[in-house]
């Protein structure tokens, strides 16, 4: 199972007297297939004294959150809109068409390396943004899809691995700006040493 997780072995679990209801909500789309997963590994439920919220948690800001994410998800407003996708990645592909013609046609003399560069940097900043929806599994309704499109768009495109992209970006959002447990500022600490704490333990 966890090898066809897509945040691998790191399976987002509810400790003791700790929620992960939002985050788990977060994390996966499709609850109806989540569940089918999960039935065999429930092990009980909370006793009715415990609470069922973290204690550093202020409880009427959760509610008010959860009760914000069903109107916005009542509204529409978390539906993607596929033809703007659709053009973006024409974008995409135009511009890095347009990079190498320009070289192709005006040879490699300052200028036109400087303007190719610029139009391939646009491209590239527009693909990775692009890479990273299709990572959240937030363009197509059906997971297959965005997988498909996100290997193409990081693979072949921006010349990364899907796979190592999604691995430290789900680390990312269980543990986000958390130092050794975020990826993302634990490559670049010396970046993110903002704060009285980090900086100290950095």
């Amino acid at each position: 199972f966890c090898r066809r997780h897509p945040g691998g072995a790191r399976l987002l679990l509810s400790h003791a007297g700790q929620d992960a209801t939002d985050a788990f909500v977060a994390f996966h789309v499709d609850q109806v297939l989540v569940s089918k997963y999960l039935k065999p590994l429930q092990i009980g439920e909370l006793a009715p004294d415990q609470p069922s919220i973290e204690p550093t948690k202020n409880e009427m800001l959760v509610k008010d959150f959860r009760e914000l994410h069903a109107t916005v998800k009542r509204m529409g407003l978390l539906e993607p809109n596929q033809l703007f996708f659709f053009l973006l990645l024409a974008h995409i592909l135009l511009l890095d068409t347009a990079a190498w013609l320009i070289l192709f046609y005006f040879g490699t003399s300052l200028l036109p390396f400087v303007f190719s560069l610029l139009v391939l940097t646009i491209s590239q900043v527009q693909a990775s943004w692009l890479q990273h929806d299709l990572g959240h599994l937030s363009v197509f309704r059906k997971t297959k899809w965005n997988h498909l499109l996100h290997k193409f768009v990081m693979c072949h495109l921006i010349g990364a691995s899907a796979k190592w992209w999604t691995l430290l970006h789900s680390q990312h959002h269980a543990k986000p700006n958390c130092f050794h447990k975020d990826p993302d500022i634990d490559m670049h600490p010396f970046l993110f040493t903002l704060g009285k704490k980090l900086s100290v333990e950095v």
